[in-house]
């Protein structure tokens, strides 16, 4: 109840107040308020007023509830991607070297809309409705992940928005020496937000080879039916919450692999959950802690 009583006086406040009412209700710096400013789309404004305003509320879109409260409390703001990725090993969000090398190879900047939320440990929103989840979540995804981010492994990313986490999945991955140079295969239903990710990952130093190398593609389909083409994988994330685990995804998981995703109704509990399919092709599932993300949405919805 707390949570939709913060959500709508926000609303309110985005509707009703001038926005230097919002500033001076918040004391925002000058570089926020010209974040604000430059989003056309209303439900972008509304998701950045959110995280803005709603300061001590732990959870909005993209965040961790529990294990990733503590993150979301201190609203860290670094000055550049070195230093969002040494704070959160700091924290203990990042646990092993290879997370830590994929996050500081990728940085994040290139890949946000809005350049000041870019260091932010908060979800930004890129248009569309959608968000770039926020640099704790995708850490916590990663960890789950790792020991299947191995050079040559396949991977799906479904939702892949900005193309951010992809790309980061990319350079682990990646072994161009050999006849199995590892893939990353990126899903996501907006073409509009698919144009702009390959924008986002041309300009970035790392990703731009890796696009060449067809080793990160980023294609516009349904997530809830995955991307059989290239199925099977090794390791395929959700970036969106799904009501159920799709089976389609289930189905295009290796055998031995790892599905993470956040199951849940939209605007009700979601829990991250990791799904394991042992080599004879038994599925186990398993939740790790409460999340709220933005609905997985079926392409013919949207």
């Amino acid at each position: 109840v707390a949570t939709y009583l913060r959500l709508a006086y926000v609303a309110y406040v985005c509707s009703r107040l001038p926005l230097s009412a919002v500033y001076v209700h918040r004391q925002l710096p000058p570089c926020r308020s010209k974040c604000y400013t430059s989003l056309r789309d209303p439900f972008d404004r509304l998701a950045l007023a959110s995280v803005i305003l709603t300061s001590t509320h732990p959870c909005v879109l993209g965040h961790a509830r529990g294990a990733g409260q503590h993150t979301m409390r201190e609203r860290t703001v670094c000055a550049d991607n070195t230093a969002l990725v040494e704070e959160l090993r700091r924290r203990g969000v990042i646990q092993s070297e290879k997370v830590e090398r994929g996050m500081m190879a990728v940085d994040r900047g290139n890949f946000a809309s809005i350049p000041q939320m870019a260091y932010m440990d908060a979800p930004s929103p890129i248009g569309h409705g959608a968000t770039i989840s926020a640099p704790h979540m995708h850490a916590y995804c990663l960890e789950a992940l790792s020991p299947w981010l191995t050079p040559g492994a396949k991977v799906l990313d479904v939702g892949s928005g900005s193309g951010y986490l992809a790309a980061v999945m990319a350079t682990l991955v990646q072994d161009r020496g050999s006849k199995a140079p590892g893939l990353v295969i990126g899903v996501e239903y907006i073409p509009t937000l698919v144009e702009a990710a390959l924008q986002s990952a041309e300009r970035d130093p790392t990703s731009r080879p890796l696009l060449d190398a067809g080793i990160l593609q980023l294609r516009v389909g349904d997530g809830w039916q995955g991307w059989p083409e290239s199925a099977p994988y090794d390791a395929i994330h959700v970036g969106a919450a799904a009501a159920t685990v799709p089976q389609a995804l289930v189905r295009q998981l290796a055998p031995g692999g790892r599905l993470v995703l956040p199951v849940g109704l939209d605007g009700q509990e979601q829990v991250l959950t990791v799904v394991d399919k042992d080599y004879t092709g038994h599925v186990k599932t398993k939740g790790l802690f409460s999340v709220q993300y933005v609905p997985l949405v079926h392409r013919n919805e949207a």
